[in-house]
């Protein structure tokens, strides 16, 4: 780990959109696939706290975190956010983000929203994405997902969950928390987050993982994905493990990503 060095860059997309992005650099990461974190939800590039350095650690290669419109440092966005608005950064900002830093070879690890454009990016993006890793992705909205996201909503009234948020996202919190709350509730965002035909286009190797006790997602959410992408699929459920196995299992998350990578050939020396 001594020899990663970190850098902070923001690159301008658009006249109107700029992202913010942190890089982790191996020695000889040269010419070999960068893994792209996609955040949550309600995250962004200090809420992975130490995971990227695991990440690079456990396989050579070079990582690259990234803060999507609205979050961090990154342009803000407004409200009502559109129904598809997963779709949109999968189709539209990765894409773009990926040519403007010119990078041919990529492996995407999502988790939750992360996770779903994930899915969107590899469909999108087939000869740039080489392997996909997801925790938590949603291809659809479920029960679950809608019972979990009303019980933040309680907390987010009845406890100190604003002033927590609030630590990594600022003034910017309560905007964050209502684009993603908001509408996940609205039944508009439910028709339009049914990723069956990103599923279908997905051609790279793709590990689907879930937490077994995951609040936000039925197990129906990993073995449908995998059914979806076909072959090139592999189903993996962390044991004893929430919505972000990433923090509370990442011996777990690691071990199984490094096996994976190492199946499909893709892992450093």
């Amino acid at each position: 780990m001594s020899a990663l060095t970190w850098h902070d860059e923001r690159v301008q997309l658009t006249d109107a959109v700029a992202l913010q992005l942190r890089w982790g650099r191996q020695p000889s990461g040269a010419g070999r696939p960068v893994i792209v974190l996609l955040h949550e939800a309600l995250g962004c590039i200090a809420m992975w706290k130490r995971f990227p350095e695991q990440l690079a650690a456990a396989t050579g290669l070079d990582v690259l975190v990234f803060e999507r419109r609205g979050y961090g440092a990154s342009t803000p966005i407004t409200l009502p956010r559109p129904d598809d608005y997963l779709l949109e950064e999968g189709e539209v900002w990765l894409p773009l983000l990926l040519d403007r830093l010119g990078l041919e070879q990529v492996i995407l690890f999502g988790h939750s929203d992360g996770g779903s454009i994930a899915q969107i990016g590899a469909a999108s993006c087939p000869d740039q994405v080489v392997a996909i890793v997801t925790l938590a992705a949603h291809i659809y909205v479920d029960a679950l997902t809608l019972n979990g996201i009303e019980t933040a909503v309680e907390r987010y009234r009845t406890t100190d969950l604003p002033e927590r948020l609030a630590r990594y996202h600022g003034e910017r919190t309560d905007l964050i928390f209502r684009a993603w709350s908001e509408t996940w509730q609205r039944p508009a965002c439910h028709q339009a987050l049914d990723l069956q035909p990103q599923l279908a286009r997905i051609r790279c190797p793709a590990l689907i993982m879930q937490g077994d006790r995951d609040e936000y997602g039925v197990p129906e959410q990993v073995t449908d994905a995998c059914a979806g992408i076909g072959a090139t699929a592999q189903a993996c459920f962390i044991d004893d493990c929430g919505h972000v196995p990433h923090l509370e299992r990442p011996e777990a998350v690691l071990h199984h990503t490094r096996r994976f990578l190492d199946e499909v050939g893709l892992l450093a020396g």
